[in-house]
């Protein structure tokens, strides 16, 4: 079935707007991409998830976060090779694997999970400040009666970071990220510290968390999945701001790997070392600002935790905004990038009322697996396998190009994302896979295999294009 190429009258000739970043206007450097992925992964998120996966024993967690980590940046690299190759941001690309309205739902996608990102990094902040405030002022810690308000002034305190922080669009990040990466060294260096002063490496290797509590390898491959693998759909949001390769590739690999590994093990170590100092483990309090209260890390350590999640918040939210940019075509970056950032902080006070921040972010990162490894399977496969690495950016807004299909939805792509949604919820339904290996992996490669076959089967892919 060929692709559909018919233009009625009254369809529009041009379907909204891509912009290619030419190469001679690309600024960024090796390390400013370098710099952006650690800034991404050196956060509170990214603690956080360490202390989470704690509840699998140190041996357990280390080693699925490094082999999760190293297969999720791998994926990385490749969609940050397409943003390179084109200079066309994510979700734009995605119009030539979707279809032009297709590529409407890896954008949804993106812009929900984003948010969703921004949220928790913005929650995790803004209960460093209610520390803060404790420390100065007196107020009720988040937790205690009283301590809802510490927490709100917080999250609305974040919100105006936030603003700042994206008010230039790229260039701002570009600077946030820069000044960053210098904080985020310190501070972990000193985190280290602290807590190998309190507790030996050996004690903590050999720790094992209530049987009640232990979370299967299975469980932790996929939460962790679900965190990696947000960053792939935003890589050539990115990439395709330098016009060197190895950045796109060594840097960013790199860069990704470094800042997952330094804060997931200092959330690893830290959670582990204080169920030991307190004899008690609960994941609830493995957000850093728990921890680093309970550690005695003091007022500056608490305020470089304010800092890092607005380096990591940059990231998310140019993101967000990018992506709703190929949903409302109308919509310049600069004020999408305004209105996720406010979407976000109105989520954030979801866990303040209706469940915990554990629950609440569990559920999140359930919900993004799901949806987000088979969307990653179609257009990598797409422009690596199908197309070739050749797309061609004029036709990603023609009507009736080569990117159209079926009214502007390529439904094989669909279909098989559907199927490979509905493969991941029935992989988790098999305790073996559950429990050991996880469903993620292996829903993208059964994604990847329905979609390629599709592909072939119904010659519905548009021919490679020379350059």
């Amino acid at each position: 079935m060929k692709a559909e190429t018919k233009v009625t009258s009254e369809a529009p000739q041009e379907f909204g707007r891509v912009t290619a970043v030419p190469l001679a206007n690309r600024k960024m450097t090796n390390w400013d991409l370098f710099a952006t992925w650690i800034g991404a992964n050196a956060n509170n998120g990214t603690w956080y998830i360490g202390g989470v996966i704690a509840a699998c024993g140190f041996l357990t967690a280390s080693t699925t976060l490094i082999i999760v980590g190293l297969c999720s940046y791998l994926l990385l690299v490749l969609a940050g090779y397409m943003g390179y190759k084109t200079g066309v941001s994510a979700m734009a690309l995605t119009r030539a694997s979707f279809g032009l309205r297709g590529s409407f739902i890896p954008s949804a996608i993106n812009v929900i999970q984003f948010i969703g990102w921004a949220a928790v990094n913005t929650f995790i902040a803004a209960t460093s400040i209610s520390y803060l405030f404790n420390t100065m002022f007196g107020w009720p810690l988040y937790g205690q009666p009283g301590g809802n308000f510490g927490l709100i002034v917080g999250i609305l305190i974040m919100s105006v970071l936030h603003l700042i922080s994206i008010s230039l669009g790229q260039r701002s990040i570009q600077m946030i990220e820069r000044v960053g990466i210098i904080l985020v060294v310190i501070f972990v260096i000193w985190e280290s510290v602290v807590v190998f002063k309190m507790v030996s490496l050996q004690e903590i290797v050999a720790w094992q968390p209530p049987h009640n509590l232990r979370m299967s390898s299975g469980v932790a491959a996929d939460t962790l999945a679900a965190f990696n693998l947000a960053w792939v759909t935003a890589a050539s949001d990115f990439s395709r701001f330098t016009d060197k390769k190895s950045a796109t590739t060594t840097s960013s690999f790199l860069g990704a790997n470094i800042g997952l590994f330094w804060f997931a093990f200092i959330g690893l170590f830290a959670t582990i070392g204080t169920a030991i100092t307190l004899n008690h483990f609960d994941p609830n309090n493995s957000d850093p600002s728990t921890v680093a209260a309970k550690l005695g890390l003091g007022f500056l350590a608490l305020l470089v935790i304010v800092l890092t999640s607005t380096t990591a918040n940059a990231v998310n939210l140019m993101s967000a905004g990018s992506a709703l940019t190929n949903i409302v075509h109308r919509l310049s970056l600069n004020a999408s990038l305004w209105i996720v950032t406010i979407v976000a902080t109105l989520v954030t006070f979801i866990p303040v009322y209706l469940a915990s921040f554990l629950e609440v972010f569990e559920t999140f990162l359930d919900g993004i697996g799901m949806f987000l490894g088979p969307e990653i399977a179609i257009f990598l496969v797409d422009f690596f396998w199908l197309k070739h690495k050749k797309y061609q950016v004029a036709e990603l807004t023609k009507v009736g190009g080569a990117y159209w299909y079926q009214n502007g939805m390529n439904w094989t792509a669909i279909a098989s994302w559907i199927l490979g949604v509905l493969a991941y919820w029935g992989l988790k339904q098999i305790p073996f896979i559950a429990n050991t290996v996880g469903a993620t992996f292996i829903a993208m490669a059964i994604t990847a295999l329905i979609y390629w076959s599709g592909m072939k089967l119904l010659k519905t892919s548009s021919k490679p294009i020379t350059e």
